[in-house]
C-alpha cells in the first residue's frame, strides 16, 4: 500500500517546505524505499508559467513540458527524479478540471461543491501520481502559509486522506520559523505555537514538527514545541542554517528523523546509505579552489529567479573541488551606467541568463561583448544565447542594428525572430516551444567535448530563435553553431574557438544538473573559469 507523508508550512512563506520535503525523500531514499513528490501551490493559474520570476521565482520545467514551481526542481535535484506536469498540482488546474467535468454532465443532476468534488479532485490526483511510478511514499508539499484562504480546500483534502488511508498510512509533517530576537538572543516559539493552533483549528494534528532556525533550538524551545504541539519531544526536530542546503537530510537524520518516519509509517529499513550523497556534500563544503562569477540579469533582486542556475554553477564547482561564488548583478545599471562593464574584469566568468522582453537587454549585451573583447569566459542560456548572437552580429558582422524582433519589432536586422509554429498563437500560457527536445551535436567542437556525445536531450522554454537568413553571414564571420535541432532548422548551441571558453546554448541544462552529475554546460565552464585563474591551458581538465 502507498503510504502519504504531507509538509505544511506556518508563520510565513519561503520557510523551507521545499528542502524539507526533498530532505525527507532523501532520508527515505537512503533506506532504499521508493518515492515520488507533488507540490501542491494553491494560486489560481492554472501552471507558473505566465508569471514574472519577481512574482515566484524561477518556472522549473519539466522534460514533458510541463512549467512548474521552482521546488519540483529542488525534488529533483536531491531525489534524482524526472518528475512530469503531474507532480505539481495547482487551484487553478484543480477548477479547470472540476468545470470541465460538470460541462460535460459527469455530475449531472448534482451541485457541484468544494467538498466533495474539489477535494476529491485533489486527492485523486495526488493518488494517481503514486501508482503510475510505483512509489512507497508519495510525499506532498502543501505550498503557501497555514491560514491563507487559497490553501484550504487542499488542507481539507488531506485531512480526509488520514480518514481514508488510515493512520497507520499518513504523516502529517509541519514546519514553521523559530525566530531568534536581536535584543535578547531569545529563540520564540509563539509564532510556531500560533501556527499549530492555525492547522488544528483545520482539523489537522501534526505528527511531528521542524522548526526552522537560524541555529539549533535549544532543549527550552524543544520542551515547548512539544507540549504546545500536543507531540512528544522525540517528534520535534530542527532545521538550521547550513553552508549547503545539500547538508540537510544529514542534519535532519543525525537528530533521528529518517528513524522516527519509517517507525511511525511502519516501514521495516535494513540500515542507511549515505556514502554517495555524503560525498556530493563533502565537495561542496569543502573546497581547495574558488572562482567568482558574475550573473548578469534582468530579475537579479531575487536570487530564486535563477536557483536551479545558480544550483547548476555549484555542482559544477563541486566536481572541480570549487567554490563558486556569484555576484548577481542588475543589467539595467549596465545599460545605464556603461563604465560599470569594466567592473566585469574583476570576474573569473561572465554568465548571462534567461530573460523576457527589452529591459535590461542592451546591458546584458554589453556585459557578452567585453566578456568576449577581453576573453573572460562566458556561458548564455536561453536569452543569453539569443543575445550573444545579436552581440557578434552588431560588432562583429557589422550588422549596426540587429537585434530580435521581441525587442525591436522592426529592427532592420531580425537575428533572433519569432518561430513560424509561433505566429499567430494568442493564448500565452504552455504555448511556448517547452520540454526535452533532442539536440545533435557536431564532433570536433567544444559541445561534443563537454557531452561527450552526439545526441543529447535538453529541455527548452522559448519563443524565438536564430533567424536562418542570417547563418551564412555568422558564419562567415567566425560565429560556430556546434549544436542543432534533429530536423536542422533551429540552432541550438554557439561557440568561438579561439576564445579560452565561450559557449551558449537555446536550451536550458540547468534543469537536468544534479549533485555528483553536474550539467556539461556548467561544467566545462566552471573549469574554465578555474583553469584560466590557475593560468593552465583551456583544454585542460581541472
Amino acid at each position: 500500500m502507498v503510504k502519504y507523508i504531507f509538509v505544511t508550512g506556518g508563520v510565513l512563506s519561503s520557510v523551507g517546505k521545499g528542502i524539507l520535503t526533498s530532505s525527507i525523500g532523501k532520508m527515505l531514499q537512503a533506506r532504499g524505499l521508493k518515492c515520488t513528490v507533488v507540490k501542491i501551490d494553491p494560486y489560481v493559474n492554472v501552471d507558473a508559467g505566465t508569471m514574472n520570476p519577481y512574482m515566484h521565482g524561477e518556472v522549473f520545467v519539466t522534460d514533458d513540458g510541463g512549467e512548474t514551481d521552482l521546488d519540483l526542481g529542488w525534488y529533483e535535484r536531491f531525489l534524482d527524479l524526472s518528475l512530469k506536469q503531474e507532480n505539481n498540482l495547482t487551484t487553478g488546474m484543480v477548477y479547470k478540471s472540476v468545470i470541465e467535468k460538470e460541462r460535460r454532465g459527469d455530475f449531472l443532476g448534482r451541485c457541484v461543491q468544494i467538498v466533495p468534488h474539489v477535494t476529491n479532485e485533489v486527492k485523486n490526483r495526488i493518488k494517481t501520481v503514486g501508482k503510475a511510478v510505483g512509489a512507497d511514499i508519495v510525499l506532498t508539499e502543501v505550498g503557501g502559509t497555514v491560514g491563507d484562504i487559497e490553501g484550504l480546500p487542499f488542507l481539507e483534502a488531506i485531512r480526509q486522506m488520514r480518514l481514508e488511508e488510515g493512520y497507520e498510512n499518513t504523516l502529517f509533517v509541519h514546519v514553521a520559523l523559530v525566530p531568534i530576537l536581536d535584543v535578547t538572543m531569545e529563540m520564540k516559539t509563539k509564532p510556531l505555537q500560533h501556527s499549530v493552533n492555525e492547522l488544528r483549528r483545520i482539523g489537522i494534528q501534526p505528527d511531528t514538527i521542524v522548526a526552522r532556525s537560524p541555529k539549533m533550538i535549544d532543549s527550552e524551545a524543544l520542551r515547548k514545541i512539544a507540549l504546545f504541539g500536543t507531540i512528544p519531544e522525540s517528534a520535534v526536530f530542527c532545521s538550521f542554517n547550513a553552508d549547503s542546503v545539500y547538508q540537510v537530510p544529514l542534519i535532519l537524520d543525525k537528530q533521528g528523523m529518517g528513524d522516527f518516519i519509517c517507525q511511525r509509517l511502519a516501514f521495516k529499513c535494513e540500515g542507511k546509505d549515505f556514502s554517495a550523497w555524503q560525498g556530493y556534500v563533502n565537495a561542496m563544503v569543502n573546497p581547495e579552489h574558488e572562482v567568482k562569477i558574475a550573473l548578469v540579469g534582468k530579475y537579479a533582486g531575487l536570487t530564486d529567479s535563477y536557483v536551479s542556475m545558480t544550483e547548476a554553477l555549484r555542482h559544477g564547482g563541486g566536481a572541480c573541488k570549487t567554490k563558486v561564488c556569484i555576484s548577481y548583478l542588475e543589467a539595467e545599471k549596465l545599460e545605464h551606467e556603461p563604465q560599470c562593464v569594466k567592473d566585469l574584469a574583476n570576474f573569473d566568468g561572465v554568465f548571462v541568463p534567461y530573460g523576457f522582453g527589452p529591459r535590461g537587454t542592451e546591458g546584458k549585451i554589453a556585459a557578452i561583448q567585453f566578456a568576449r573583447e577581453n576573453d573572460i569566459p562566458f556561458l548564455g542560456i536561453c536569452y543569453g544565447f539569443q543575445l550573444a548572437v545579436i552581440e557578434f552580429a552588431r560588432n562583429v558582422c557589422n550588422l549596426k542594428e540587429a537585434n530580435s524582433t521581441e525587442i525591436n519589432p522592426e529592427t532592420p536586422h531580425p537575428i533572433i525572430d519569432l518561430m513560424p509554429e509561433q505566429r499567430g498563437i494568442e493564448i500565452k500560457g504552455a504555448t511556448m516551444r517547452l520540454g526535452a527536445h533532442k539536440v545533435v551535436l557536431q564532433k570536433g567542437t567544444l559541445a561534443y567535448s563537454m557531452y561527450g556525445q552526439e545526441e543529447i536531450y535538453e529541455r527548452h522554454r522559448h519563443r524565438f530563435e536564430v533567424n536562418l537568413d542570417y547563418l551564412e553571414n555568422l558564419r562567415n564571420n567566425g560565429l560556430c553553431f556546434t549544436g542543432k535541432s534533429s530536423d536542422g532548422r533551429r540552432m541550438e548551441t554557439v561557440e568561438l574557438p579561439n576564445k579560452f571558453f565561450y559557449f551558449a546554448s537555446q536550451f536550458h541544462g540547468e534543469f537536468k544538473s544534479r549533485p555528483g552529475r553536474p550539467e556539461p554546460e556548467y561544467l566545462g565552464f566552471i573549469q574554465a573559469c578555474l583553469n584560466k585563474k590557475l593560468g593552465k591551458p583551456k583544454t585542460e581538465i581541472a
